[in-house]
């Protein structure tokens, strides 16, 4: 949803906004491509991400300012890029494409590799952990809550009795066999994206972002964040009511707005994508 993140950014070419989640840099060098005198701020907790960013986006070096850090660090990317606000906050919520594809980070369904699923390897638990150290108990409440599976008692206690699973595949496959598939989705998906929130303490995370956002965009600025997961949509949607109540915000899009059925055929994963957008009073 790339134009309609732009669009509701509503740039300036003198501007300063903040990717608060660069990625591999698209959504940054979209908005460094349009400024001119003004700079993006490309903030990511993932430092291998940034890496790939950059070279993703070096025609537009000098009006890009770069920070590793999590949603609570926000303050000190402004602070290095010597701001106090800015015009702009783009969320986008969805993990990223290096993340899902690279074996190694233990995202991904389809491909084996570790039970890792750390968006920054600087961070001390993986899934690996909760796995196989968790209750029975917990991880059904974990699948459950994050996740939002109904199966989870049903998988919880098939990952107990098949433990140790140290990898994506062996974790993949014990679910399968618990919860046979009913769908194209696969039985485990619901399962990886509730340790992966976990892992990452992404609920939190969100928590912090939504406190912090409002004084971090100056009046007339917007804030436009983009989820894949009912869970965080209720999270903003809920956050931006309460802004429009209090009268510090403005309410942008008061219905959710969905990729246009063009994108979805042409990039399938984006049918999750939901936006929404608040300007700040």
């Amino acid at each position: 949803m790339l134009a309609e993140c732009l669009e509701y950014l509503a740039l300036r070419p003198d501007g300063i906004f903040l990717d608060a989640t660069a990625g591999l840099g698209s959504h940054t060098g979209a908005i460094a491509e349009r400024l001119t005198t003004g700079f993006v701020i490309a903030n990511d907790r993932d430092a291998e991400s940034l890496d790939q960013a950059r070279r993703n986006t070096g025609q537009w070096a000098d009006r890009i300012r770069w920070h590793r850090g999590t949603f609570g660090e926000l303050w000190g990317a402004l602070k290095e890029a010597g701001v106090e606000k800015v015009q702009g906050l783009l969320a986008d919520l969805g993990v990223s494409r290096y993340q899902l594809t690279a074996p190694e980070r233990g995202f991904s369904l389809s491909v084996d590799g570790p039970l890792d699923m750390r968006m920054h390897r600087g961070q001390t638990m993986t899934a690996d952990d909760i796995v196989n150290q968790a209750s029975e108990k917990e991880l059904a409440d974990l699948i459950y809550q994050l996740g939002e599976e109904r199966r989870s008692r049903r998988i919880s206690r098939a990952i107990v009795r098949a433990r140790p699973i140290h990898s994506t595949q062996r974790l993949s496959s014990v679910i399968e066999a618990a919860v046979p598939r009913t769908s194209k989705i696969h039985p485990a998906t619901q399962t990886f994206m509730a340790l992966r929130m976990a892992v990452n303490d992404e609920p939190a995370e969100l928590d912090r972002l939504l406190s912090i956002a409002p004084d971090l965009v100056e009046s007339g600025g917007r804030i436009v964040i983009l989820t894949f997961m009912s869970l965080e949509d209720r999270k903003v949607k809920r956050s931006f009511q309460a802004l429009a109540r209090e009268g510090r915000g403005i309410l942008l899009t008061k219905h959710v707005v969905k990729p246009a059925p063009e994108e979805v055929k042409r990039n399938p994963p984006s049918r999750s994508a939901k936006l929404r957008a608040v300007e700040i009073t």
